[in-house]
């Protein structure tokens, strides 16, 4: 009798995640604008797919062909490469249907060949004012060694020039870093259309003026393209160099590692895509896939807003917790309780200012802070920065490996340094990726330390569309221990000990054991037993399999996960008390909230981790219990809404065919007529988790006139 599987691909599992970033792009439910941006950030989560995960895979297969055991990995593959075309397949049909939907509400994306005459002239003269200067043409020779300078954040366009019996061709790269990739074009006289042209097809448009100059040609043809590196490097090791010039060494290998993905117009010449792969020592591993007349997607994250409110998500004002307003110190309403803040439903001003407080406050006496991705002028480091020049002991915990965001964080780290502050780094392969800060202050005749513990980054960007909890306490139960976290990245050899505090990899997984363990025991006991999870990623074996063992015993498992989970289930006899779905909306599920029933005295943590094998085991994260009763039941009853979602939430399961809960629910319901037309079925509310979330946080803080 054939095994049943137990695990799904964490790389399948990823794809299946972004297909639910695709759903969103095709669900009529959101404005076409907000569609148009869903696949921006479809194409910008494949191509950091292929930059890691693929690149990780691609790798082992090298190395498991080299012994003669690479037929599994060369599988998961192909299936790979399936699944991404198919997805590719869906993502040009969206696009052409929001094109033609745009058009109906009379605006316009157009390319070189829709233009009128007067259009014409217009883009031409804006080509050469605006972007010529930026346009410098690449020569493809036989000495042209493309795989060392082409830039995989970037599109190119390859041309075809033809002069009678020859052909040369050349590379154009789009130059998005200095001009627009959405150009809009001047109004038509007495004309409702809103007409845009994106920057590829002005340089399409413009081939003569870029080219004539050098050759003389009958024709000319662009084709786009785009390459994507393997993000992966190696830390560059030398004598007596500190982690700071390691890691602005090693960052160099990006420029130059191999290619992994090369995507190509379909039309483009034969000769010319085998002349391409060539150049760009494209293998039999690497994903090489034929598609539309645009690449580089992932600017559409920005798509231009037009003045019509109707096609754009209608904004949701940001809240204030009330209980700073009950205070003008800041410091003195989180000692009088707890303050729980929700982003992006609460404003990121509160630890703004908080922050802000503490770097003039004269009774402040230091500040300890981590950072693992900030924004690009943060106004948290600046703050910050102040703080020091005004006398304060400042200490940053720089994370300077955090992915694609080292350079901007050893940016930061010499800003910091030549502020005077002192700057910590974390010890190479234990990145830093707990979100904290501890302020001292000197109150009376004794120094009280207020923390922040959260589950998103100190990053006034992401606050306003990423879904994460801040904790702001005076609690010195929690305080001393957040101060013992600081004294272990600083010496992360030396023994320590958390009575309250999850901290990986110091107890984490052991302690995540027991809670588990000691629900298997209450079910055993016939109580009542249950964890909810709600993560971003689950792709621990150990955990799973953990989970695995409390369904088995009865336990009630509830799973809201928004990316990878390889935990299946439904398994008859190993997960049939294991239910898990996924919710992809306006706003990125980013939190993390580990619940467990514990007999009726409900143990609840707000956690920087998710449950992978890297967060458990390979670096510093942190997790905060909730210690007080209202906080607590805020936490459950936001749980117990996104659960409740039956617009935006998907069911997880082995067939990956992200299938939405309200579908799942007509095919199952019963057919057998109500007993009265009155009667209400739950199954049939239309609920939308993140809104319900936003009204009832509105209604906690008595803001009673927020729009439905």
């Amino acid at each position: 009798m054939r095994q049943e599987k137990l695990y799904i691909e964490k790389e399948l599992s990823w794809l299946a995640f972004n297909e639910r970033v695709l759903q969103e792009a095709a669900d009529k439910r959101n404005p076409i604008i907000e569609r148009m941006r869903f696949l921006g950030i479809y194409a910008n989560n494949l191509d950091e797919f292929y930059k890691v995960r693929f690149s990780d895979l691609k790798r082992r297969v090298v190395i498991a062909e080299s012994q003669g055991t690479g037929k599994t990995l060369r599988h998961l593959l192909k299936k790979i490469q399936a699944k991404s075309f198919k997805s590719d397949e869906q993502f040009d049909q969206i696009y052409s249907t929001l094109l033609i939907e745009l058009a109906r509400h009379h605006i316009f994306l157009v390319n070189e060949h829709q233009l009128g005459e007067t259009q014409t002239q217009w883009v031409r003269e804006y080509f050469n004012k605006e972007i010529k200067q930026h346009v410098i043409p690449i020569l493809i020779n036989q000495d042209t060694r493309l795989i060392d300078f082409l830039k995989d954040e970037y599109t190119y366009l390859a041309v075809e020039i033809i002069h009678e019996s020859t052909i040369q061709y050349a590379l154009l790269e789009i130059p998005t870093d200095k001009v627009p990739r959405f150009i809009k074009l001047p109004p038509e006289a007495l004309s409702r259309r809103k007409t845009m042209i994106l920057a590829d097809n002005v340089l399409r448009l413009c081939l003569e003026d870029i080219f004539r100059p050098f050759f003389d040609f009958e024709e000319a043809h662009a084709y786009s393209m785009k390459m994507t590196r393997d993000a992966e490097y190696d830390l560059v090791t030398e004598v007596e160099s500190s982690l700071l010039e390691i890691m602005s060494s090693s960052l160099k290998q990006r420029l130059t590692a191999e290619p992994v993905r090369f995507t190509y117009q379909r039309e483009m010449p034969h000769a010319m895509v085998e002349l391409l792969m060539k150049k760009l020592e494209l293998s039999n591993y690497d994903s090489v896939v034929p598609g539309g007349r645009y690449h580089n997607f992932r600017d559409f994250i920005n798509f231009p807003q037009m003045n019509k409110p109707l096609l754009q998500n209608t904004p949701l004002p940001t809240l204030s917790n009330k209980n700073f307003s009950l205070f003008r110190n800041k410091f003195l309403a989180i000692k009088n309780r707890d303050i729980l803040l929700y982003y992006p439903y609460y404003t990121f001003d509160h630890v703004l200012k908080l922050l802000h407080q503490a770097a003039f406050d004269p009774d402040v006496l230091s500040i300890k802070i981590n950072i693992y991705r900030v924004a690009k002028d943060s106004q948290i480091l600046n703050t910050i920065i102040h703080a020091a020049y005004n006398g304060k002991k400042v200490t940053v915990v720089v994370e300077l490996q955090a992915r694609f965001d080292e350079a901007a964080n050893i940016s930061w780290a010499k800003k910091l340094t030549q502020a005077g502050i002192h700057v910590l780094f974390s010890v190479p392969g234990l990145k830093i990726h707990a979100k904290l800060f501890l302020i001292s202050r000197k109150e009376g005749n004794e120094i009280v330390r207020y923390a922040h513990i959260g589950t998103g980054n100190f990053n006034e960007k992401t606050a306003k569309i990423y879904t994460d909890y801040a904790l702001l306490t005076a609690n010195p139960d929690i305080t001393n221990e957040v101060r013992s976290v600081f004294n272990f990245i600083q010496n992360p050899f030396k023994p320590v000990t958390f009575k309250h505090l999850l901290v990986s990899p110091q107890n984490s997984r052991k302690r995540l054991h027991q809670l588990i363990d000691n629900e298997i025991k209450n079910a055993q006991l016939g109580l009542n037993a249950k964890i909810t999870l709600k993560i971003n990623n689950l792709v621990d074996n150990d955990l799973t399999d953990k989970l695995y063992q409390a369904s088995k015993a009865g336990v009630k498992v509830d799973l809201l996960i928004r990316g990878m989970c390889s935990l299946i289930p439904g398994i008859k006899g190993v997960s049939d008390n294991i239910r898990a779905i996924s919710i992809v909306d306006r706003f990125l599920e980013h939190d993390r909230v580990y619940i467990f029933e514990n007999g009726g005295d409900k143990k609840i943590y707000l956690s920087s981790a998710d449950w992978m094998t890297r967060n458990i085991d390979n670096r510093i994260e942190v997790a905060v219990p909730i210690l007080d009763e209202h906080i607590k039941n805020r936490v459950l009853m936001i749980i117990n809404l996104l659960f409740s979602d039956t617009t935006k939430a998907r069911v997880l399961n082995k067939a990956l065919d992200n299938q939405y809960v309200h579908e799942l629910r007509k095919e199952t319901k019963p057919t057998t007529k109500r007993s009265s037309d009155k009667d209400t079925d739950p199954s049939e509310l239309n609920i939308r988790g993140q809104v319900a979330v936003y009204h009832f946080l509105a209604n906690e803080e008595h803001i009673n006139d927020v729009k439905q």
